[in-house]
């Protein structure tokens, strides 16, 4: 697992620790009933604090799931 990905899968722990690890990789909106919009805005800070940068609001609903938000950290990864 690159760092990037543990990176962001502690911080899905630590918003959905009730979430078995083997589950955080396929999470999304449609399969965690606990991710609603608090969740959603606790999992972009606790990202910001990780990851070093300040994510665009406007993008949050874009970002419904590990994946997507996984996609989504490489970009500004890159650019950073």
């Amino acid at each position: 697992m690159d760092d990037t990905r543990q990176r962001l899968t502690n911080c899905f722990q630590v918003v959905f620790p009730d979430l078995p690890q083997e589950a955080l990789a396929t999470a999304s909106t449609a399969t965690v009933a606990a991710w609603d919009s608090i969740a959603a805005i606790t999992l972009m800070n606790v990202i910001e604090e990780e990851f070093g940068f300040q994510m665009d609001l406007d993008d949050l609903a874009d970002l419904d799931s590990f994946e997507k938000v996984y996609s989504y950290l490489q970009k500004r990864l890159q650019v950073a």
